[in-house]
């Protein structure tokens, strides 16, 4: 535990780091700060890895290192910085990402550090199914998604409001609003693979598709949200700043709904319990 913890708590401090950067490039005006933070986070992933490995490699057969909310966080958190990495080394021109990107994903990991228990939480053997895959994936790589477009959406604010300097350096106006509407669909489409895996699981192990469980309900709603989303684009031909907030506000949705619901009540999400 003691090494699993040295991992985990170089990459927040690595995460923290990028953070800094991050915030004082914007500050001081100066992107090689956000340079600095890309190759920090990138740094800081690599602990991150292994100290999610140890977890899992310690945790023995039928226990997977997401089931607590602190394991929950930081898988979320594992691949939030993955996609943003991927993103920033292919696509040109959207260094400040990170501004909004990494300070989330600092925060949500040092809040997991504080929420991590020496043993890995377990299944109970009803529950044991390959479709938790299908699952946290789709919940994973949908909180990424959409947190990257609400990335984009700051990108788009700060651009609109200035001409000259790190904004001059970003593509133009039209692109971040497509890259935004991008990161939205693959989110919406992960999110509803993730509920529609959730409630093919349940009826496995309980007997029916939907329980109305809290998480469900605003997973739902956090689903919805994003399709009024693309419903507002493509029906009604919204752009640019109207979605830009409409993804800042939208992410702080799908936070709550992930993490915030789980910890402050008590649902079958809050470690996977299950009634008998």
């Amino acid at each position: 535990m003691k090494a699993e913890l040295l991992f985990f708590w170089t990459a927040v401090a690595l995460y923290g780091l990028s953070t800094f950067c991050y915030i004082f490039g914007f500050i001081a005006n100066y992107d090689k700060l956000f340079r600095a933070g890309l190759f920090s986070a990138l740094a800081g992933f690599f602990p991150h890895v292994i100290a999610i490995s140890m977890r899992w490699a310690a945790s023995g057969a039928g226990v997977t290192p997401f089931i607590s909310i602190s394991e929950s966080l930081s898988l979320g958190v594992f691949m939030t910085v993955l996609i943003f990495l991927i993103s920033e080394f292919t696509i040109k021109k959207v260094l400040p990402l990170g501004a909004l990107v990494m300070p989330v994903a600092f925060v949500l990991l040092g809040w997991a550090g504080t929420l991590l228990k020496e043993v890995a939480a377990t299944i109970a053997p009803a529950l044991q199914s390959g479709w938790i895959w299908v699952h946290i994936t789709g919940a994973t790589i949908g909180f990424a998604s959409v947190l990257l477009a609400a990335g984009m959406g700051f990108l788009y604010l700060f651009k609109e409001r200035n001409d000259a300097g790190l904004a001059a350096k970003l593509p133009e106006l039209a692109t971040i609003d497509r890259l935004s509407y991008r990161f939205v669909a693959g989110g919406f489409i992960m999110y509803g693979l993730m509920i529609i895996s959730g409630a093919y699981w349940s009826n496995t192990v309980k007997g029916n598709y939907w329980n109305w469980d809290p998480v469900e309900v605003w997973s739902l709603i956090s689903w919805l949200i994003y399709g009024i989303y693309l419903h507002l684009r493509v029906t009604f031909g919204w752009r640019g700043t109207r979605l830009a907030w409409y993804s800042l506000i939208a992410v702080v949705v799908m936070i709550v709904s992930y993490w915030g619901i789980p910890f402050g009540v008590e649902t079958f999400h809050a470690g996977f319990r299950i009634q008998h």
